[in-house]
């Protein structure tokens, strides 16, 4: 895998996410990283992150998987333009809807593994499907719509 994660490349006014700021310290810190034409991930969740003994929180699920598929989205738009991730103007992507089917509990110990593919990419919109696995098993799928981040949220 490359040095540099998607979100490495984030300017430092996006790099506070709670889910992949690098920024953020008491974040998530999220990292996707190119794998082929789909973007992968690996996250531990810690003691903290349960839903009752021995399983993870749903909702650390969903955050994992939107912060991977809007970094993969980012990544995928410059892509698209063939472009490299340090230029500009960035590309920054907010969801727009976040959908996530738990198929198993999520066991909490080993660490998760999320692979991504895009599945529609416009001008404004990315599609991306994620699945997250443990132990060579699915625990759960996202499909996440990503849009570019609205001008009125951007810095001056």
């Amino acid at each position: 895998m490359p040095e540099k994660a998607f979100q490495d490349y984030y300017p430092e006014y996006y790099s506070h996410c709670y889910g992949c700021g690098n920024k953020n310290e008491h974040g998530l810190q999220v990292k996707s990283y190119w794998d082929g034409d789909e973007a992968v991930a690996h996250f531990t969740p810690e003691k903290h992150h349960l839903a009752f003994p021995g399983y993870v929180y749903g909702g650390l699920i969903a955050s994992i998987i939107d912060c991977h598929s809007t970094g993969t989205a980012a990544a995928a738009s410059y892509r698209r333009e063939g472009r490299t991730m340090d230029t500009l103007p960035p590309f920054r992507f907010v969801t727009a809807s976040l959908q996530v089917d738990y198929l198993l509990p999520t066991p909490l110990g080993p660490q998760l593994h999320l692979r991504s593919r895009v599945v529609e990419i416009k001008e404004r919109k990315v599609v991306v499907e994620t699945d997250l696995i443990v132990e060579g098993k699915k625990t759960a799928r996202g499909r996440v719509v990503a849009v570019q981040l609205p001008d009125h949220l951007a810095p001056e």
